[in-house]
């Protein structure tokens, strides 16, 4: 039996597929995009909770994976968000038992970001969700459409960014 929430979910996807093949299909590139986007969360969302992670605090992982030891000012513009909404991130994730923080004997005014040993532990676990996700977008789509489109998104993101 489905819950609530797939099943709301399961709607508003039907909705979305409606929408660009039947009610507009010409609809703007940024709505693609964006409905595209809602989608992979949606998805990478179901496959996190499994481990009780939430989406909102995919992002700090995965920059915390890559450096550890980030104040949190730099830790928001690394995920380009304001620090108020990293802030409220981070705390929950501390809670959650994900990462904690620092303050170093020489710099009293910075607070520093590392990941605990449960947070280091998920990389393992969920990088390869997200992998999946991006394996489930890519099914039907050569290899070459796959790089094509990549190139193209690169792109539009580079002329938007200038």
């Amino acid at each position: 039996m489905m819950n609530k929430r797939d099943q709301f979910e399961k709607e508003a996807a039907s909705k979305v597929l409606s929408h660009w093949n039947v009610t507009a299909p010409e609809d703007r590139m940024a709505h693609l995009i964006k409905d595209l986007s809602k989608a992979f969360l949606r998805d990478l969302q179901i496959r996190l909770n499994e481990f009780d992670v939430q989406l909102g605090h995919w992002i700090y992982l995965r920059i915390l994976w890559k450096k550890e030891g980030l104040t949190k000012r730099e830790l928001s513009v690394e995920a380009g968000v304001m620090e108020p909404t990293a802030y409220v991130a981070l705390k929950a994730m501390e809670q959650a038992g994900l990462i904690y923080f620092e303050k170093k004997d020489d710099n009293k005014k910075n607070i520093y970001v590392f990941l605990t040993e449960k947070g280091q532990a998920l990389e393992e676990k969920l990088v390869p969700l997200a992998v999946q996700v991006n394996e489930v977008a890519a099914n039907g789509i050569s290899e070459e459409e796959w790089v094509i489109t990549r190139t193209v998104l690169l792109k539009m993101l580079v002329n938007l960014s200038t």
